[in-house]
């Protein structure tokens, strides 16, 4: 006999055909595992529904890029490379495990496409990716299993640590390799004892080295290696595919629809019931989630999408203040619940309310909105939507927080959260030495061609008051016509939609979209991301919105503003990225090109910068909120300047100004450091 005999022809004991366990194996696998995923997807099924089959260009772009790609993958260098090479490798190797089911039942069966010059070079990469995958698989373990970073750990409260699960996995796809690797290898050995032909193998390849160390081994060693491998690989390939819908490693399958389906467009909040239009809210019987098939299909299939990496968790500000809260528990909880309320048998448990079952109060209540643990996951998975969608069950309850109960009732009464009356929204334009240089157009009564929209905190703020009127001082100068709305104007909602309050943030939205357009704007202005994201975001069929950032950038590039020399070129000036204006809306540039037009300036950066900026801790009502932390966010970020030797914390958002200002007198830096609104600083640099 001069080749090896295949599993299909060969016959244990001489006797019993191995193409029988070839034929059973799959079957009982694919069988098995058929039947796990359809108890798997019975909770999606009774979830709510969910809008996403829009945008399917932007959605295969992400399959392309965040998928396929692995994208954010690197953003974690080292686990991000040893997670590109496992998956880059499973997708090559996938190809080889489909063929081997199928040489189990005929002997040398090819893949169409697969024969001839493109199999060869099909298999001298196979053969490297089958290496890389085996040394990613054991650095990785070492690293989990003996090194274990901390983002890893498990606080006792939140349930059991997942190292051994993780390293378990690792250890089945190191067999697959080498079980692949042998079965081939054992082949090739058997072939050149018996004809001299040598093939030639990728250098230093798994098969490579088999193929050396088996050259000279007994024909019936080889034959039984080349057996025992087969069904080694083939029992492990269907033990692993089962194994994979019962426990975190589920988002090997999940992800790639995860990824597909996910966010396309930030800064939005999903509606509170798809299907559902706001003049029909009245109709439902009752606002969020409150049990777990509360959630939609697509969060609950982000549920089983995690895979426990702990990045959300990492870059989540309250996490990191001290808070009752990391994003990855809020999925990983819930992914459990699913597991024990839909088991592979027996009947479905009835949901409890999640807030007594699974979540705490204040929990749900320490997000700020941020979007840091969004933007790091690079699986798509969204974590404000299920936040606001909680908050919005626990309103809907009579859950609200003693601290903020008193700002609502104020938001309801007179459209800000200060309680102020609405006659005195634009007592910011009476300053004595403004007024005297500047008249603000009120839009009630005169024309313009763009809406300067100033916001609760800017307007009734004393402190903060000062951002309206140099906003107002630099669109003079960039020759902008603008109003206000005065009493008109309400507050955007920004926050009151994430507090989860629906019906209090859509009287808002309507009485200021009707000002809006009854003045007949071509655009709009504003010197609040939180106000920016609402208007752009939130709200419907508006004219465009700016940033003050981006007009006077426009402007400056357009020539129509030019900038002094720095007045202080002694002081390092540090931007500090607002969540809603950089995370969720992308715009980073345009202050920092403003920032660097003043010459002189010296300016650096934040080591947590960009889209991994570091919250302050004033988005989604915390302004008013009082919740237990170790140390304030704002602290943290005011440390990090200091860190980076700047003297003077820029930030284009009210929120930010106030959280820095008061982070700079509680960590006794006062002196030492200032913290600036972006608007103050370019007036006074303008000529």
């Amino acid at each position: 006999m001069t080749s090896i005999i295949g599993p299909a022809s060969f016959k244990f004991f001489g006797i019993f055909p191995a193409a029988i366990l070839s034929f059973v194996l799959p079957v009982i696998g694919i069988g098995l595992f058929a039947y796990i995923m359809v108890r798997r997807i019975a909770p999606l099924v009774r979830a709510n529904p969910d809008n996403r089959f829009d945008h399917i260009g932007l959605r295969v772009k992400n399959l392309i890029f965040v998928w396929l790609g692995q994208m954010r993958q690197p953003r974690y260098m080292l686990a991000g490379v040893l997670h590109i090479a496992i998956f880059a490798g499973f997708l090559i190797l996938s190809i080889r495990s489909t063929s081997l089911v199928i040489i189990g039942l005929s002997d040398g069966f090819v893949l169409p496409g697969f024969g001839g010059f493109l199999g060869d070079i099909y298999n001298f990469i196979k053969d490297y990716a089958a290496t890389i995958v085996l040394i990613a698989c054991i650095i990785a373990a070492v690293r989990r299993g003996i090194f274990k970073p901390g983002r890893y750990a498990v606080p006792e409260k939140y349930g059991k640590d997942h190292t051994s699960e993780a390293v378990f996995v690792l250890g089945i796809i190191s067999t697959l390799m080498i079980s692949e690797s042998l079965f081939e290898a054992s082949e090739l050995a058997y072939e050149f004892q018996h004809t001299g032909q040598e093939h030639f193998l990728a250098p230093l390849s798994l098969v490579w080295i088999f193929r050396g160390i088996f050259a000279s081994a007994p024909q019936n060693v080889l034959q039984g290696l080349h057996i025992f491998t087969y069904f080694v690989h083939d029992l492990t390939f269907f033990f692993f595919l089962c194994f994979l819908p019962l426990g975190k490693h589920f988002h090997v399958i999940t992800s790639v629809f995860n990824v597909f389906f996910m966010r396309v467009q930030k800064g939005k909040i999903k509606p509170v019931m798809h299907g559902v239009s706001d003049d029909k809210l009245d109709d439902l019987e009752s606002f969020g989630v409150k049990k777990l098939e509360d959630f939609t299909w697509k969060h609950m299939l982000d549920f089983y999408s995690c895979a426990d990496c702990g990045r959300c968790s990492d870059h989540c500000p309250a996490n990191a203040a001290g808070r009752p809260l990391s994003p990855r528990f809020i999925t990983i909880k819930a992914r459990d619940l699913m597991f024990k309320n839909y088991p592979l048998s027996g009947e479905i448990y009835k949901s409890k309310l999640l807030v007594e079952d699974i979540y705490t109060e204040d929990e749900i209540w320490s997000c700020t909105t941020c979007g840091a643990c969004e933007e790091e996951c690079p699986l798509g998975i969204e974590y404000i939507d299920k936040m606001v969608d909680l908050r919005r069950g626990m309103v809907d309850e009579g859950m609200v927080p003693q601290s903020l109960q008193k700002p609502l009732k104020a938001l309801e009464k007179r459209g800000n959260p200060y309680g102020k009356m609405e006659k005195k929204r634009a007592d910011w334009t009476k300053d004595k030495e403004f007024k005297a240089s500047w008249q603000i157009k009120d839009l009630a009564k005169d024309k313009a061609d763009t809406l300067y929209f100033v916001d609760s905190i800017t307007s009734y703020d004393d402190d903060m008051q000062d951002i309206a009127r140099k906003t107002s001082l630099i669109l003079k100068k960039a020759d902008i016509d603008f109003g206000i709305l005065g009493k008109l104007e309400k507050d955007s909602g920004n926050e009151v939609l994430r507090f989860g309050e629906e019906m209090l943030y859509q009287d808002l939205k309507d009485q200021n979209a009707e000002a809006i357009r009854k003045t007949g704007v071509k655009q709009i202005v504003t010197a609040d991301p939180h106000a920016y994201n609402a208007l752009k975001n939130d709200y419907d069929n508006l004219v465009p919105v700016k940033h003050i950032s981006q007009i006077v950038a426009q402007k400056i590039s357009s020539g129509v503003l030019d900038l002094k020399s720095c007045q202080n070129p002694e002081k390092i000036y540090v931007y500090h990225d607002p969540c809603y204006l950089g995370r969720h809306n992308g715009i980073y540039e345009d202050p920092r090109m403003a920032m660097d037009a003043i010459d002189g300036l010296t300016r650096v950066e934040l080591e947590k910068s960009r889209d991994r900026s570091f919250c302050c801790g004033g988005g989604g009502l915390m302004l008013f909120y009082e919740p237990e932390e170790e140390t304030r966010m704002g602290v943290l970020r005011v440390n990090m300047a200091a860190a980076a030797g700047a003297t003077v914390i820029v930030t284009a958002c009210p929120f930010c100004l106030v959280n820095i200002q008061d982070a700079i007198k509680v960590a006794g830096k006062e002196g030492e450091m200032e913290a600036l609104d972006f608007t103050k600083l370019i007036e006074q640099h303008l000529y």
